[in-house]
């Protein structure tokens, strides 16, 4: 399932962060809806863009558990400011980010749907404000971390380079991913380019700060595990979505998540790599019926005056 990113069915939000920076996040409504929310968090050097098909689905009206969803920007990326001071480009602040972003909105006990570092961010969520979510979806990440797959990351930022035009964009992004995303239709790619890439008068400009390479460090050896944060997630229903060609989250570590958290539902995207792109029906189906499932519809729904103020 594909849907062009031109269609505009969200609202732009823009908030300020306790330290004065400019943050972007799209809110997809569904007026009619009193069901619980999701907020959609990106991965790395990723935006709200990578949620598009999942949140139009998610909003559709003509789906019957339609709900409202917000996508963000962190720091840095998207549309959101770039920071002065890139050492601020850390998961803790985009953590307090986030946070002030639900703060504003009125929202707790949402539905957490978060991409590789968004996952991260989830899972520091629950530690800190566990009554901010009522549901976790971890998109190709787990308390273990593949130090190749972390290497390969790290190593591609700030290093893309600049496409002149549309048309190569969608060539160049298609070329560094579809040895990791065979099942992909190379149709998609230019839809994909668009969710990298920034629009400036009709030209791809970059999407993200290059200096977040400077808040990025390696440590010799394996990354430390992150167990304690995962089980913050024992009390409330979870889903590992997991590519089957990840280099980053091991069919191993998931396997243990399971075994780990009694309510672990978990889901393999055939012929994708790091991290699911969650474009395909089967995905978006899988997502839909898992945060149904977990559903605990509220007597009031979200103040969406608040949210678009």
């Amino acid at each position: 399932m594909t849907a062009g990113l031109q269609a505009q069915n969200w609202q732009d939000i823009y908030y300020t962060a306790q330290d004065g920076l400019r943050l972007y996040a799209r809110y997809y409504p569904a007026p009619a809806s009193r069901r619980r929310a999701v907020l959609c968090l990106p991965g790395l050097t990723r935006n709200s863009r990578d949620f598009h098909v999942l949140a139009s689905f998610l909003c559709d009206p003509h789906n019957p558990q339609a709900r409202d969803v917000i996508a963000v920007d962190y720091r840095g990326r998207g549309r959101s400011q770039w920071d002065p001071n890139p050492r601020n480009y850390t998961l803790e602040i985009e953590m307090r980010d986030v946070l002030d972003l639900l703060t504003i909105g009125g929202l707790a006990d949402v539905a957490v749907i978060g991409t590789s570092r968004g996952g991260l961010i989830a899972m520091m969520m629950a530690c800190v404000r566990p009554t901010a979510l009522g549901c976790v979806a971890l998109c190709d990440i787990g308390p273990v971390i593949e130090r190749e797959g972390l290497v390969r990351l790290i190593a591609h930022v700030g290093r893309v380079p600049l496409p002149p035009t549309w048309e190569a964009a969608g060539e160049l992004v298609h070329g560094i991913s579809a040895k990791s995303f065979p099942a992909v239709p190379e149709r998609d790619w230019h839809d994909i380019a668009r969710q990298w890439f920034n629009d400036d008068h009709g030209l791809p400009t970059r999407g993200y700060d290059p200096r977040l390479s400077e808040a990025l460090t390696l440590i010799d050896g394996p990354a430390p595990e992150l167990w304690p944060q995962f089980q913050a997630l024992a009390g409330m229903p979870t889903m590992a979505i997991r590519g089957e060609l990840s280099d980053l989250l091991a069919e191993s570590t998931v396997n243990e998540m399971r075994q780990r958290h009694p309510r672990l539902t978990t889901l393999t995207v055939r012929g994708q790599g790091h991290a699911p792109l969650l474009r395909d029906r089967s995905t978006l189906v899988a997502i839909d019926e898992f945060i149904a499932r977990g559903d605990r519809i509220e007597a009031r729904g979200p103040d969406k005056s608040r949210l678009i103020a």
